[in-house]
């Protein structure tokens, strides 16, 4: 049984930027005199900017949250230009989808800039929820909720695909079927979604057995 749409993620999922934002989280905080660490980075993974700025801020970036947030969006947008990141098995699985007829829309917390040349190179998602277009981030349930709402389908409808903890507790809050694909954060086994260690060798017909498995 294949569900309706596929919700994704962006960062972390579809490509590898997580190292991108990193480099641009430790450029700031430092060009302010504050010290930031990797594991300082990798706390933040999932989260919206808003909070990601509000973070910053109190590591010494004397900056207002909206400022911040900009120079961080421009700066990884810069290297996601030079090269996009792809997580290895994504294009495939996403082009697999899209030959089942099925609707993709992504859910992600980065803005529309960001995601706006990610999801022309791959040319298949109907819609895109970003950041910028939410009230609530993740891990509030309002984006997959939006995300559902914008392939016309129910929650418990579709498949969302998500690296993070605040990601996945988004989609399961929500009501998607979620499987759960960490890159950079290890996250529990937990019987509230399914977990892939990668996306290399998958296709329509995982996500089909995922779904019809959890409905």
């Amino acid at each position: 049984m294949y569900p309706k749409a596929v919700l994704w993620d962006l960062d972390g999922t579809i490509i590898d930027s997580e190292p991108y934002w990193l480099i641009t989280e430790q450029r700031l905080v430092e060009s302010f005199g504050g010290e930031w660490t990797e594991a300082d980075g990798l706390s933040l993974v999932g989260n919206g900017l808003v909070n990601a700025a509000e973070f910053l801020q109190k590591r010494g970036v004397d900056l207002p949250v909206d400022e911040i947030v900009n120079r961080m969006v421009d700066e990884v947008n810069e290297m996601v230009d030079r090269e996009i990141p792809w997580r290895p098995g994504a294009r495939e699985l996403i082009r697999s989808i899209h030959d089942a007829g099925i609707e993709q829309v992504m859910v992600t917390m980065s803005y529309r800039s960001s995601a706006d040349p990610i999801a022309e190179a791959l040319g298949v998602f109907t819609n895109l929820i970003t950041g910028d277009a939410v009230t609530h981030a993740k891990p509030h349930p309002e984006p997959y909720q939006l995300g559902a709402a914008a392939a016309g389908a129910h929650p418990s409808e579709c498949v969302a695909m998500e690296d993070s903890g605040p990601g996945s507790q988004s989609a399961i809050a929500a009501g998607c079927v979620t499987i759960a694909v960490p890159l950079h954060v290890p996250l529990p086994e937990n019987p509230d979604y399914a977990m892939w260690h990668t996306l290399v060798g998958r296709d329509v017909s995982h996500i089909a057995e995922v779904f019809e498995a959890r409905r």
